[in-house]
């Protein structure tokens, strides 16, 4: 019986003739694969040109990694330097979005840096693992919480903040704070949080959700102070205890510690800075059984020299092993801080690992 070869799409053919023409333009917007070299290159590579039909194409470094494929030696060398001409044009952005007021158009933005508007989406996007819109909108909901935390009006607030109108801030005032402007400056009031404490063989976990989501998954030697650091981050919200339902998501979460080749997938109530939420999405692109430096990540985000930064975001997570920061290591491989103990990561980090294969 022959086997059906799929036809390439048209965007695979773009791709494809990027790669023949070796366009240093494409570079960061597509990787291509070899899959019988086991290596990825960047578009503009001087590496001996593959054939067709040995090539795959993804969007990023990121996912051909998580398919098995290596970075090629030679496409690194070779685009050292068109990597850091994107990273500067992705910082200055990054900086105009966080100086600016109002926030600047995609166009207005790209212009800024000399770049057209389609190329510089896909650039920002790959560099830094989110779109310019939703880091300016990241930006946005600091800005408002750091306003609210401050005790003034939410009118004065979102003005603050860049918002333009009322309107389009209560809009988005769920996926901004997660609860009612007035409720979050009020320490979540009138906000219902189910959590629930656990055992594991980590020591006990506690386990929180909010409507939105997966809100804390916290771990330590004393339930107490579990569910008192739950309550410092919100004191006035309405903490009610899980009911059936609720203890098997918290039961997920134990299993997945216990084995975590079962994988985790919760929906999470993720709150933090836009460089804290970039770095907590590349840290859900680490598959199980494997690592990563702080570097690597800082280089993974577009941010090469924020390793420091980086680790400081791995710090601020509130939700273990969902947020796999465990993961993230000394670049010597040797284990550093963690938020709840470096004897659970090393203990994480030994059950995740690949069993030996059998002679």
């Amino acid at each position: 019986m022959e086997t059906t070869v799929p036809l390439p799409t048209p965007e695979q053919d773009l791709r494809w003739q990027a790669v023949v023409a070796r366009d240093a333009k494409a570079d960061g917007l597509f990787v291509y694969a070899v899959k019988t070299t086991g290596v990825y290159c960047r578009p503009s590579s001087t590496a001996r040109l593959p054939r067709r039909e040995n090539v795959e194409f993804y969007d990023s470094a990121a996912q051909a990694e998580a398919a098995g494929y290596r970075p090629s030696k030679r496409s690194g060398a070779d685009q050292s330097s068109v990597a850091r001409q994107q990273a500067v044009r992705v910082t200055q952005a990054c900086q105009l979005l966080e100086q600016a007021h109002t926030l600047p158009s995609l166009a207005e933005l790209a212009q800024q840096v000399g770049l057209s508007p389609h190329h510089f989406h896909r650039v920002f996007k790959a560099c830094t693992g989110v779109t310019p819109k939703a880091y300016a909108a990241a930006i946005r909901a600091r800005r408002m919480r750091e306003q609210l935390a401050q005790g003034g009006s939410v009118t004065d607030a979102l003005y603050q903040a860049g918002f333009n109108a009322n309107s389009r801030f209560y809009e988005t005032a769920d996926g901004v704070l997660g609860m009612k402007p007035a409720d979050y400056r009020a320490g979540g009031a009138n906000t219902d949080i189910r959590f629930a404490v656990g055992e594991c063989s980590l020591g006990s976990i506690l386990v929180a959700q909010s409507d939105r989501g997966v809100c804390a998954i916290l771990l330590g030697d004393d339930p107490d102070a579990l569910a008192r650091e739950l309550q410092d981050r919100f004191p006035r919200a309405h903490f009610k205890g899980g009911e059936a339902a609720f203890e098997a998501l918290i039961a997920k979460v134990v299993g997945f510690i216990e084995a975590p080749a079962l994988g985790l997938d919760l929906p999470l109530d993720v709150r933090g800075t836009a460089f804290q939420e970039r770095v907590w999405q590349a840290l859900r692109t680490l598959p199980v059984g494997s690592t990563a430096s702080y570097a690597e990540i800082a280089r993974m985000i577009g941010a090469p020299q924020s390793s420091r930064a980086v680790a400081q975001a791995c710090g601020a997570n509130r939700l273990a092993v969902a947020i796999p920061c465990h993961r993230v290591v000394r670049s010597d491989g040797g284990l550093s801080g963690y938020r709840w103990g470096v004897e659970r990561k090393r203990l994480l980090l030994a059950r995740e690992a690949p069993a030996p294969l059998n002679n």
